[in-house]
Order: C-alpha cells, then sequence, then structure tokens
C-alpha cells in the first residue's frame, strides 16, 4: 500500500488481510491512476479548471447550482468539517439526507477534507443506525434537519458520535451559517489512491448489513468503466432518477457518472413513478436511472407525459424481468440498458445496451471487468450450466471487519450471491440469487423465473416467489401476489395463475401455493426482501 494521508488509522486497520482480497485487475488504459489520488478534486476542482465552470451541475426545485458554485459550496463544507468540527484525515462521518444538492456537496467535502463517507438510508430508523454507528466508530455527521429525530436517538445508543451538524435547518448553528463564514477555498487533502474514502452499508435483502469499503482510486474506476463504455455518457447529457445516494448505484449514477463527464444531474426527494414522469417532461433528462418495479409502473404513465428527451434508461438493483423490459419499450421505444452490479464492486460490472442488448440476458462482462460461473466444484463452468456467478476487475469486496469476506471472494474471484448461465455467444443470464433457488422434487427452479411469468398475467402488480418446505418434495413454490386493483383474490384467480404459468414455462415450476397480499416487503432502494417472506417477518 501507499503512504496514507491518514491520521486516523481505524479504517485501514480494519480493512480485510491482503491475502482475503480479491483479484483487481487495471488491463486499459483509462484505469491508470496516480498514487497520490483525492477524488473530488479528479470530480469537481478539474471540472471547473477545465471549462465546465458554468455549466449547471446540480438541478433541484428550489436550486441551480453551476460547477463553480458547487466547488464554493464543496470547500466551505470542508473547511466546517476541519475547523469548526476538528476532524482530521481518516475520521469517518456519517452522512444524511434524502437526494438534494447539499447533501451532494456533504459527500464531496467529505472526500476533500480526507475524511470517509458513510451514506445512510433516509429511512433507517435508530436501532438500524446505531449498528453502523458502532460498526464504522463514525466520528460525526452532517444531517438533513428533517432527520433529527432518528439519529438524536441512535445518538443516545451510540455515543461514539459525538458530533452532528444538520443542515436545511435555521439554526445559528446550522451548516449553511457555519459555511458562510468560511472564504470559499480549500486546499484538500493529499490522499492516497488506497485510502478508503466511502464505506458503503449493504441494503439489507439478506439480513445484517455489511460495510463495504471503497478507496478513491475506485471512485474514479466506476466513472470509467460502466459509463464510459456501456452509457457512453457526454458532456451534454443531464441525469435524472431514483436511487438514493446512500445506495451505490444512485451514488454512481446520480452524482459520480455526471460530475466525471461535466454533465448535469437533477436531484428530487420522494419521487413516484408519476412525480419522476412528470419531472422527466420538465426537466428534460437524457439518462434515466431506476429499479425495475418503476419503469414497470411508468409504462401505462408514458403516453400522458413528453419524455423524448430521454435517451437512455439503465435499470439495475434487481433483476429485470422480461415482461418489464418489453412494456417499457413498447411504450417508449427505448431498449432498456440493464445491468448487475453490486454494494461489493460498487456499481455494474455486467450490462449491454443498444443493438447489443439481448433480452432476457443481463448482457457481458463491462471492459474493466471479467466475469465467469463456478461450478459446484467451484471451476469455471461452460455454456448451459447454473452456478455461482464469479467476477473481478478495478473495484472490489473488502469488508470492515467482517468474517463474511471470507464467503464474498473465492481464489481472487468475487463472488456476488448470484446465480448464472452463460450462452454459447458470451451473454450472462440470471437465474435468481443463490439463497433463492427452489429445489422441487429434484427440480432446480429460479424464484425470479416463476416472478417473470406471473408477472405477464395482466391480473398481477407485483409478485415475489420463494421455496417453501414440504414433506413430499422437499419444497414447493409459493408465490406471494399483490393483485391490480379492484380484481377478486379468491380460489379461480388462483387457478388462473397457476395455468398460465404452466403454459408460459415448464410445468413442474408453477406454485403450488398462492398467498396474496396487498404489497411486498422492499429495501428503500426497490429490492424484494423474500428472506422477510421466507422468515415469516411479514
Amino acid at each position: 500500500m501507499n503512504e496514507t494521508a491518514y491520521t486516523d488509522s481505524f479504517a485501514r486497520d480494519h480493512l480485510p488481510p491482503r491475502e482475503q482480497w480479491p483479484e483487481l485487475l487495471f488491463d486499459l488504459p483509462e484505469l491508470q491512476y496516480p498514487q497520490r489520488l483525492n477524488c473530488a478534486i479528479e470530480l469537481l476542482d478539474k471540472m471547473v479548471t477545465s471549462g465546465s465552470a458554468g455549466k449547471p451541475a446540480l438541478i433541484h426545485r428550489s436550486m441551480s447550482w453551476t460547477y463553480a458554485e458547487l466547488l464554493d459550496k464543496v470547500n466551505r463544507i470542508a473547511a466546517v468539517l476541519r475547523e469548526d468540527m476538528h476532524l482530521v484525515p481518516g475520521n469517518r462521518v456519517l452522512l444524511r439526507g434524502a437526494n438534494h444538492p447539499m447533501l451532494a456537496a456533504a459527500i464531496l467535502a467529505v472526500w476533500k477534507a480526507g475524511c470517509i463517507a458513510v451514506p445512510t438510508m433516509p429511512l433507517l430508523r435508530a436501532p438500524e443506525l446505531s449498528v453502523i454507528i458502532d460498526k464504522a466508530q463514525i466520528n460525526a455527521a452532517l444531517c438533513a434537519a428533517c432527520l433529527k429525530d432518528e439519529l438524536e436517538l441512535a445518538r443516545e445508543q451510540s455515543p461514539v458520535l459525538g458530533q452532528v451538524v444538520y443542515y436545511q435547518d435555521a439554526g445559528h448553528d446550522s451548516l449553511e451559517q457555519l459555511m458562510q463564514s468560511k472564504s470559499g477555498s480549500f486546499e484538500a487533502t493529499d490522499t492516497c489512491a488506497e485510502d478508503v474514502c466511502l464505506i458503503a452499508f449493504t441494503s439489507g435483502t439478506t439480513g445484517k448489513p455489511k460495510g463495504a469499503m471503497h478507496f478513491h482510486r475506485d471512485i474514479l474506476a466506476v466513472c470509467d468503466t460502466f459509463p464510459r463504455s456501456i452509457l457512453q455518457s457526454r458532456p451534454e447529457d443531464v441525469f435524472i432518477g431514483t436511487p438514493p445516494l446512500a445506495f451505490t448505484f444512485g451514488l454512481g449514477g446520480l452524482l459520480l457518472f455526471p460530475l466525471r463527464v461535466g454533465a448535469s444531474t437533477v436531484l428530487l426527494e420522494k419521487l413516484t413513478p408519476e412525480t419522476l414522469m412528470q419531472a422527466i417532461e420538465e426537466f428534460r433528462p437524457t439518462v434515466c436511472f431506476t429499479a425495475p418495479t418503476f419503469y414497470r409502473q411508468m409504462a401505462p404513465l408514458a403516453s400522458r407525459h413528453d419524455i423524448s428527451s430521454l435517451k437512455k434508461t439503465v435499470s439495475a438493483g434487481e433483476a429485470l424481468p422480461v415482461a418489464t423490459r418489453e412494456s417499457w419499450q413498447r411504450a417508449t421505444d427505448i431498449a432498456m440498458v440493464d445491468g448487475i452490479g453490486s454494494t461489493e464492486m460498487l456499481h455494474i460490472f455486467i450490462s449491454a445496451s443498444g443493438n447489443t442488448i439481448r433480452p432476457g440476458a443481463t448482457g457481458k462482462p463491462v471492459p474493466g471487468y471479467r466475469a465467469c460461473v463456478l461450478d459446484e466444484d467451484g471451476n469455471p463452468a461452460g455454456p448451459g450450466v447454473v452456478g455461482r456467478l464469479a467476477v473481478k476487475g478495478p473495484t472490489g469486496c473488502r469488508y470492515l471487519s467482517d468474517p463474511r469476506q471470507a464467503d464474498y471472494v473465492y481464489d481472487g474471484w468475487n463472488l456476488t450471491g448470484d446465480a448464472y448461465e452463460i450462452d454459447a455467444d458470451g451473454y450472462f443470464w440470471y437465474r435468481a440469487r443463490t439463497d433463492d433457488m427452489i429445489i422441487s422434487a429434484g427440480y432446480n427452479i429460479a424464484g425470479p423465473e416463476v416472478e417473470d411469468a406471473l408477472l405477464k398475467h395482466p391480473a398481477v402488480a407485483e409478485c415475489a416467489v420463494i421455496g417453501v418446505p414440504d414433506e413430499e418434495r422437499g419444497q414447493i413454490v409459493k408465490a406471494f401476489v399483490v393483485l391490480k386493483q379492484g380484481i377478486a383474490s379468491d380460489d379461480e384467480m388462483t387457478k388462473q395463475l397457476q395455468a398460465f404459468v404452466k403454459q408460459s414455462i415448464a410445468p413442474y415450476k408453477y406454485p403450488r401455493a398462492v398467498e396474496y397480499r396487498t404489497s411486498l416487503p422492499r429495501t428503500e432502494t426497490g429490492k424484494l426482501q423474500r428472506f422477510k417472506l421466507r422468515q415469516g417477518i411479514v
């Protein structure tokens, strides 16, 4: 490792042993980074000096900041962190807020000050926040005033969090007030490319969150892979979407990727499918990032809005059902860019766009990454074999003090927990999360495949499929179904759905049990929490 800039060595001390790291790849010329690197300078300062100073960077309903204005805000917040809060390089800063320019500026300021950003989902409650605060030994927090109550409760449980400064607050000690006394210039900390700058906690689809540690170099690496080769982002692009900046899908798609090319991004809070469509009509973005659930609900709304500015739509966060892809393309004539990424890898590593899209397949490895499917013996498998997805590239898993590091990294590969199959042309086809594979009477059944079949039925709004114990078959397929408004959830509907699935896919895969719900458990980012259904939590 290169010489760290951090006087607080907590993060480096709690990285996994080097021998437990995955193999890292820097084969491409654009992935050659210097040993001294501060990602905030690369994403912001250099954009200001290279001609983007007067261009809109962050757009919100109540404000719009140019690159120069954003740099001024970031420098002032960085000065508050170092001069008023007396933080030192390597300290961890909890960040809380909905998608807003102030949150974006705070993240960049934390990096510029040489501290480590720990963004958290706005809807987390005090007990969940306390777990993160204790695990990452958080020193300070910058928090939107509207989220004050839960954070103050968490501070009572976790006294290690000593300082909190609130923004969007009228008080004399608010972040905005403290910023006013600063000059607007700040000399960035001379960080090492391998200094940790982000601890991203997983979103809780499988239970206890894990802290994935990422370097300054990693921030740039994800900007110089997927958006460069697949999205082909350009300075004239305008980005919009729903994933929170606390989620790496949102951090990349709505902040890092636009800044890296000098583009603009629209940051809005509490979007619904309807209000997102309205925002697309209003702000005229060219690129949209959101989850499959949103696209499915937005497709019927497309004819009511002028969304002609939109050129590219990116789906990630969970598997994209073919039915959702098809309905969106019929409604908009836009071919969805699907992708798989993970908090551990920071962003998307398998994808396809344009003429390379093969509906139903996720795509091929993004340039800069390699991927394969491992069989039961841990060896790379050929076409037609369902196995564990393994990937490596310029980013990789490094958990914060977590024995699960040994589960994620195997022989240099990152094991994402997904079951995939490769076809003869090298396309990767998602089958299930490895813990979502259902073994019934000797058959391997992928829950998402059954979900995809159910979603094509006109009565189904949402569904989730799991395996439940059965004495005769070991497991049976059980579907939790949310019906569209006004449709009766009776035995006749169950028989219809079962018959429909039998006609769509192999009959042995049909759901032998169907339970109707008014909603399904999801994370704040829209991911299904199937583990809650398996454990009977909801």
